[in-house]
């Protein structure tokens, strides 16, 4: 059914802005610039070996943007939406309802780049009451493999989508939702510091669901963390350019080191990683 990580969704009110910044955090250019027309936002993709990082923002004045506004106006910046990637949006539809989760049928939809080429895509949205008001979705594309990147050859430059964080005061219910709803497999399910903690992994990527009683009745996005292959070439790259970042310090993971991005990141909370045993 689902088949691997698709993408990772950032809402931002200047995306050319954005865009800048997330080609210094990451440390390469977007692999797509384009805009959505049905729904007046403009958009980039940054591919990493794993996945996809999608920036998006209202276009000013249209009229179809109004949607995007409002979310911004609501939340402000930061993670908005959550896709892991399947063969077949309509069987995935089915098995999402044969598993008691609200789902809608497959929908066609269309990017155009900026050299005016288009490029096609199937979406099924998860009802936000099986995902505690998360934005949730199934994506079907066939030029996945296009807009992904290849392992980063600057040991300093993000290579890989590390793990994304989701605070939740129901962990029982993101049992359901996540693992046998979705069908994600579940690799870890711990307490750590006095914290119950889930761990599901789908295409090299984490989702790790940490337990957050202040959440109450809705979940909330709490993070990502990017893994690099030299940290303190990283950690000096970030710096060269004019970035707060913490210092490296060991991380929760046995082995592995991280360090904090603290400005530049359109309001989520961000992690830069290195973890040898991934490689």
């Amino acid at each position: 059914m689902l088949k691997y990580f698709d993408h990772l969704t950032l809402a931002v009110n200047e995306v050319d802005a954005a865009v800048a910044a997330y080609a210094r955090l990451l440390g390469s250019p977007p692999t797509w610039r384009g805009d959505h027309p049905e729904l007046g936002t403009r958009a980039a993709l940054f591919g990493l070996a794993n996945g996809l990082i999608e920036i998006v923002g209202p276009v000013a004045g249209a009229p179809e943007a109004e949607g995007m506004q409002t979310w911004l106006a609501a939340h402000g910046e930061g993670m908005q939406a959550l896709a892991f990637g399947t063969d077949d949006a309509d069987a995935c539809t089915s098995a999402f309802r044969e598993r008691g989760l609200r789902a809608t049928a497959a929908q066609d939809g269309e990017a155009r780049s900026s050299d005016g080429a288009t490029r096609s895509y199937r979406t099924v949205e998860l009802s936000t009451r099986s995902t505690r008001g998360l934005a949730v979705l199934a994506v079907e594309r066939a030029d996945r493999g296009r807009l992904l990147a290849s392992s980063a050859s600057d040991p300093s430059c993000a290579e890989a989508l590390d793990h994304v964080v989701i605070r939740s005061a129901d962990l029982d219910a993101a049992l359901a939702s996540y693992g046998t709803g979705l069908g994600l497999r579940l690799a870890l399910d711990c307490v750590v510091r006095d914290i119950r903690m889930l761990f599901f992994r789908i295409g090299g990527v984490t989702i790790e669901i940490v337990h957050d009683p202040n959440q109450t009745a809705q979940d909330a996005f709490g993070g990502a963390a990017y893994r690099v292959r030299d940290i303190a070439a990283a950690h000096a790259r970030l710096l060269a350019a004019g970035m707060a970042v913490s210092e490296p310090r060991a991380g929760a993971k046995p082995g592995t080191q991280v360090f904090t991005v603290r400005d530049g990141t359109c309001g989520v909370p961000t992690l830069i990683v290195r973890d040898p045993s991934r490689d």
